[in-house]
């Protein structure tokens, strides 16, 4: 009897510990809005409901910063960017055509985790592509910040290459973003970016709003 008490009151005393140090990290944690205007963790929650909005981190750990989605923009010379692909790729990039880049940022919680294996992602990433084509002939590359988490199961097969001197990284992609993201670039040097783990119909609308204009 007595042996169970000292194990109640041990279980009791390490719950009290942990729940302590959780509260004392949670109340280190500072909330922004996408202008990096502090806010409360309630009105962060609050803006945060639905896909428009995106919760990653700050410039300090204990920050969490709202992201939009999606931005549209216009980059200055496509063509620099193109030529840059083409020596990491060692094939021509085609500067008429739309540019599709999909961005690996790191390995993280959000693409190490999940159910997907080779042939299901084998299987997305072609459909992915197919519907690309469909709207649209496009330059499709994939690019990593770093490779670790990357070639391993949820490789899909692709052929995925460093960011050359950290472009695509210093162009559209400044923070880390969960999963992965993508941007597609038309001829006249418009371009969408969609920021965390994304569906490949979003890829598809981004293609066919640049295309039809």
């Amino acid at each position: 009897m007595k042996s169970t008490f000292r194990i109640f009151i041990i279980i009791v005393l390490i719950s009290s510990f942990s729940y302590a140090q959780n509260k004392e990290v949670d109340d280190n944690i500072k909330y922004f809005d996408e202008s990096y205007n502090q806010i409360s963790k309630t009105e962060f929650d609050d803006k945060k409901r639905g896909n428009r909005l995106l919760s990653i981190q700050g410039d300090s750990a204990h920050h969490k910063l709202l992201s939009l989605r999606e931005y549209r923009g216009v980059l200055q010379n496509r063509k620099y960017v193109d030529s840059l692909l083409t020596s990491s790729t060692n094939k021509v990039i085609d500067s008429t055509k739309p540019l599709v880049i999909v961005y690996y940022p790191g390995k993280d919680p959000c693409n190490s985790s999940g159910t997907a294996t080779r042939k299901t992602k084998r299987k997305w990433f072609k459909k992915m592509e197919k519907g690309i084509n469909k709207i649209a002939a496009s330059n499709i590359i994939y690019v990593y910040k770093t490779k670790d988490g990357l070639y391993g199961k949820n490789d899909g097969f692709k052929e995925w290459i460093k960011d050359p001197e950290q472009t695509i990284e210093n162009l559209f992609f400044k923070r880390h973003y969960p999963c992965s993201s993508f941007v597609v670039i038309a001829e006249n040097n418009e371009f969408i970016t969609y920021f965390g783990e994304f569906a490949k119909e979003f890829v598809w609308k981004a293609v066919e709003m640049l295309t039809d204009e």
